[in-house]
Parts: structure tokens; sequence; C-alpha cells
């Protein structure tokens, strides 16, 4: 098999199937992306090739606001092709295309590639309302909004035309495309390494400030790339008052930056941890409080082996790959009943469900798993269930990317 990957931040979700097909020499696996991630990656795949690209210019100034996006995938799009035409020069010719679509990495590739299998990775096709947009009404969505929303997805609209097949993590992420293309579309999800992340009852966390936490403190966390309203960081924030109040004893772990990833700029020039500290000022302990930034990898297992409860919100969007880490460590979850958790999640069952915008059932189930932890030991057996039967690398997820690429290719 000679395979192509693309993904502007390589590997992104391609790690595992890529480095899965890079272990049989008689595959050619090539792994493209911007040269900045590709140069971060070093020799991080072993047996993949790797190619990097650069956008040769930025977007044009004083272009429609609507069409900055476009342009910019318009000139990634021709940075790839460029790319693979300078892998075909070495030689290179692929039997299978894996690209994400929502960047224009696949709006040309059926032009290069005339008689490849394409696939593109199907993330978030864009909807003006009743999914993220509009949904919090704390942050009332501009009506020219959906216009941006709508000329935003003609990259993966055109991007579609090219190619054989589609990819989606879940159900629901496949349900936001058009129902044309939804045939077309496999639900895959890249899974976690279960063997990796587990549960360790003897597992001890150093915080910067020396104090060792443990399965036996009451220990909650919350777990996102950025600290903004898109991931409920607002919500959780609003609960610790009374959550500190009913549980003297209870220390708050948050993982996170300061970045606004998706949503709103927190007001006055804040970061969103600045604007809930002020929000809430007078009312927390910060003393029990710790915000750690971004972890390195094995620390982040490791607080997540000594959580007693672990919060995951979200806005009806992409689902994070930390709250299945969370349950293959055995946390006790408490999330939002919004989807794609409500896929996975079952209230009572391997996790806690509460309506996203209810910070009084938050810390109510957050006080209660707190106190009481041994109530909720089936809760935390069935999330770890879940995980390693639903969603482990190695024995579900893998396998059944490898068929997928295996069937498309006639195998």
């Amino acid at each position: 098999m000679r395979a192509l990957f693309i993904h502007q931040n390589f590997p992104g979700q391609f790690s595992h199937l890529a480095r899965h097909l890079a272990r049989d020499r008689n595959n050619v696996i090539v792994g493209m992306g911007e040269k900045p991630a590709i140069e971060r990656l070093g020799p991080g795949l072993p047996g993949v090739k790797l190619a990097g690209y650069e956008l040769s210019r930025s977007v044009t100034q004083g272009v429609h606001s609507y069409l900055r996006g476009m342009e910019h995938n318009v000139l990634r799009g021709q940075s790839v092709v460029r790319a693979c035409m300078a892998l075909k020069k070495r030689g290179f010719t692929p039997d299978l295309v894996v690209a994400h679509a929502g960047w224009g990495e696949a709006l040309y590739l059926r032009d290069i590639y005339p008689d490849a299998k394409i696939v593109g990775y199907m993330e978030f096709f864009y909807h003006a309302e009743g999914k993220d947009v509009g949904f919090d009404p704390e942050f009332p969505t501009e009506f020219d909004r959906r216009f941006l929303l709508r000329t935003r997805n003609a990259t993966q609209l055109v991007s579609m035309t090219g190619l054989d097949h589609g990819w989606s993590p879940t159900e629901w992420q496949k349900s936001l495309y058009p129902a044309e293309y939804q045939p077309r579309i496999e639900v895959i999800h890249e899974g976690v390494d279960t063997e990796l992340i587990r549960p360790d009852e003897s597992a001890a966390w150093r915080l910067p400030n020396g104090q060792v936490l443990t399965r036996r403190d009451e220990v909650l966390t919350l777990v996102n790339r950025h600290m903004e309203p898109y991931r409920g960081f607002h919500v959780f924030m609003r609960a610790l008052p009374a959550i500190q109040k009913a549980r003297p004893n209870a220390v708050t772990l948050i993982v996170g930056d300061d970045q606004t990833g998706y949503g709103a700029a927190a007001p006055d020039g804040l970061t969103w941890r600045q604007a809930m500290l002020r929000e809430l000022d007078g009312k927390l302990d910060l003393s029990r409080i710790h915000f750690l930034g971004p972890l390195p990898y094995p620390d982040f297992l490791r607080m997540l082996q000594v959580s007693r409860a672990h919060a995951y919100l979200t806005y009806p969007f992409v689902l994070s790959w930390s709250m299945l880490e969370a349950m293959a460590s055995g946390c006790t979850l408490l999330a939002s009943a919004t989807p794609p958790v409500t896929e996975v999640v079952r209230h009572g069952e391997n996790g806690l469900l509460f309506d996203f915008f209810d910070q009084d059932a938050l810390a109510a189930q957050a006080i209660e798993v707190l106190a009481k932890p041994e109530a909720f030991a089936g809760i935390r057996e069935g999330a770890r269930h879940t995980a390693v039967t639903r969603y482990d690398q190695k024995t579900v997820t893998l396998p059944a990317q490898v068929a997928f690429a295996e069937r498309l290719l006639g195998r």
C-alpha cells in the first residue's frame, strides 16, 4: 500500500493508522502537514516519511470578511498541490489519500491523483442554528454570522465532490453533513490507548506547591485545551462556590491554556479565567483551585488517576479525546447532556449527565461524588468498560480503520 496522510497539524487524527501501516515494510506511508508541524514531529512516527508544505502568501488585505477563510483554504490547497507534485517527481504516487476536509487540503487532490482512493476526515459541518452556534444564550450570535458559516462550508462542499468516502469520529458529527453525502461517510473514532490509560489505585500526583494528592483525596478535575465557554468553563467556575462550601477539603485541578479557541473572546480584553475570577471575586477559596496550564501527557494521565470526579462540558461540538481518556482512567464522569457526549455516556451507567446550563446540578453531582466515591464504583467500572469495548485503539478503532482502508482498496 502507498498511502498519503494530509493534515495541517500532522499527524492529528491519523497518528495511529499511519503508524500501524508504516510497520509493514511493503507499505510506503507519507505524512504531509504544514512545515512547522512536520519539523516539530521530527522522527516521531517511525517508518512514516514526512513532507511539509508552506503557504505562498497571506490572505489578501481587504478581501470580503466571508471569504478570508475561503481564500486561506485555497492557498492551503495550492500549497498541498505543490507538495504533492514534488512527491510525484520523486516517484511517489499514492493508492490511498486521507486528508482533513475542513482546511482546504482536500480541495484539489482529485486533480492530482485521479486514480487514487481519496478519503476526507469529516470533522464538523457548520450550522447557523441548532448546533454550537447560538446554543448559549449568554453569548448571542450576530445575524451576519449565519452567512459567514454558510460560506465557510464551501471548502468542504467543494472538497467532497472529489472524495470517494468520508470518515467521521461520531454518528452525530456525521449527521451534520448534507444527507446526500452521509451514506459515504464511515463512523470510526480515533480511540484511546486503554492499556496505557487505566486506573491506578496507588497513583499519586504532586501539585506545584508540593502537596501530594492520591485517590483518598477529594479531587475534582476539568480538562480542556482552552478555558472558554465552548467547553463550559464559565458554568464549571460558577458551580465551584457551592462545591467548595459543601466540601471544604475538595481540591480542584484545571488543565488548559488561556487562549480563545472556538467562541467569543472574554470581555474587556481579559482571558476567560480572569473574567470568571472577577465575576466570582470573594466567592472562591483560590488556595484550593489550581490552574495547571497545559500538562505533559504522562502528568495529565497521572492526574486523571487521582481524580475522584471529572467534569466535562461542551456545546454541541467536536468530542474531546480527554473525555474518553477520563473514562478509561476510571473517573466518575460528570458530563453535559449535549451531543455527541450523549452518544457515549448513559446517565447512571457510565457517567452522570446534567443540563449544560445547570450549574446547580453540576455542583450537586460533584458534591455527592466527592463525598461518597464508593457509591459510584459501578459507574466508574462502566466508564472503563465503555472505553475498552468501544474505543480501545488496539482492539476496536484501529482494526476498524485498517479494515476501512483495505476495503476501499479492494483487499
